[in-house]
Formats: structure tokens, sequence, C-alpha cells
């Protein structure tokens, strides 16, 4: 499900933040974010013998790219509630500083409860990635420019 799901941010949030920045500016943002995301995760679980794989961290970067670049941009959002289904149009900045605020929560939960052997999300890597995304796209953000002035001859 973890996959899936990270799949599936990668579909929605990459194509518009891939077209903003360029191909080359997003996979150095995607590959600095799954970096910053598993320097991060490892530092804060130094003691733990578990092996980690996965891109999380980078996805992430994607995540926090988005947010910085498309703050009012809708997305539309599936509520389930026991049988019935709703979609509702929220902005970016709810549902990814929502999304955030989640994974920094329970990363920190983890840190008081994290066991040397026990295995799972790698919370931290997904808060250092998105921080890593949100200062890459303000990085890499266009200069603003004056308005244009013609000089004819």
């Amino acid at each position: 499900m973890h996959l899936l799901g990270n799949m599936l941010f990668l579909f929605v949030f990459g194509r518009s933040v891939e077209d903003r920045f360029g191909h080359f500016k997003f996979l150095c943002l995607y590959l600095l974010s799954g970096l910053a995301g598993a320097i991060l995760h490892v530092v804060l679980n130094a003691g733990s013998r578990m092996p980690t794989i996965g891109a999380s961290g980078a996805i992430a970067g994607v995540l926090g790219a988005y947010f910085v670049s498309f703050p009012r941009a809708r997305i539309t959002t599936l509520i389930p509630l026991i049988f019935f289904f709703w979609t509702v149009e929220l902005p970016a900045i709810l549902v990814l500083g929502y999304w955030f605020l989640i994974q920094f929560v329970t990363g920190y939960q983890m840190l008081a409860i994290q066991s040397a052997t026990g295995g799972g999300v790698a919370w931290w890597a997904h808060v250092g990635g998105f921080v890593m995304g949100m200062i890459l796209a303000m990085a890499f953000r266009p200069a603003k420019r004056g308005p244009v002035v013609e000089i004819l001859p």
C-alpha cells in the first residue's frame, strides 16, 4: 500500500513539478530530496540496525516543491465515510500541509517507541525530503522580471 501511495502521489504531483522546472531540475530535486530524506532518517534513527530502502524522501520532495510552487491549486480529495464517498476540492497548501503535519507528528512519536529491530515507514525521510523539496523549489524559481520595454528605431 505504501508503494502504491507513493506512485499515486508521484503521478498526481510530479507532472506539474516537472513541467514547471524542466527535466534536469526535476531530476536534481528528486535525487537531492531523496538524499536529504535518507540522511535525516539515518541521523534520527542512528541506533537502528534495520536497512532502509525506498523513494519516499524523493517523492516527498516533489510534494514539497508542489507545496511551494502551486499553493492555491485545487486538489480533488476523496473523503470516505463508512460506505459513502465524497469528493471535495481543497487547496494544495491545506492538503499537503496536513500531510506534512501527519509525517512530522508520527515521526516524533516513533522516536519515543522505536526499536532496533522494528521496521516500517521512514517518517523522517518524508519530513527531510519535503523540506528539501521546498528549499529547492524556491531556489529553482525563475527570477521575476520587470515589464519588457521595446525600443523602436
